[in-house]
């Protein structure tokens, strides 16, 4: 966290196995949910409160993407790393719905490090992001692959801006 504090990019040997990230928080509210459900995820439950009761989810729930879309803005907030988070796959699961009023926030867990053995400028990092309401329940567990970079890369040209060398 001292290095999000600083301004500081993090680099793939800035990482640890089991190392914690936590991002701030957002409240989805009901005109967001329904507006990005609107445009990208138009299903019933998503839009329809009185019809939304009677589906699986027992009330409005926000789209699971925009759960997904709204935890990727608060992992580029909180996982700080050289050269952005750029994905090289992953899963994703919701075990419960997000709500419209739930405050969510992400913490993220480094699971594992690979350094490239073809790639020596980078290697790939898997984390494990979970997305937690204010009741602390779990609406997302998202483990995705990120290309981080090595230190050295930041003295060339290798997709990292000056501005974040």
């Amino acid at each position: 966290m001292s290095a999000i504090l600083q301004g500081k990019r993090l680099y793939l040997e800035d990482l640890e196995i089991g190392q914690r990230f936590t991002s701030a928080a957002h409240i989805l509210e009901l005109d967001e949910i329904l507006d990005f459900a609107g445009r990208y995820d138009p299903q019933f439950f998503h839009l329809d409160e009185e019809l939304a009761e009677q589906s699986l989810f027992g009330g409005l729930a926000a789209s699971g993407w925009h759960t997904a879309a709204t935890t990727m803005r608060l992992l580029v907030g909180s996982l700080p790393l050289a050269g952005g988070l750029i994905g090289a796959g992953g899963e994703i699961a919701w075990p419960k719905a997000t709500r419209p009023g739930d405050r969510i926030h992400v913490e993220s867990e480094v699971v594992t490090i690979a350094p490239s053995r073809s790639r020596p400028e980078r290697g790939l990092v898997t984390f494990r992001s979970e997305t937690i309401n204010q009741d602390g329940e779990t609406v997302q567990v998202f483990t995705p692959k990120i290309i981080v970079w090595r230190r050295d890369a930041a003295t060339s040209d290798v997709a990292i801006p000056a501005s974040e060398r």
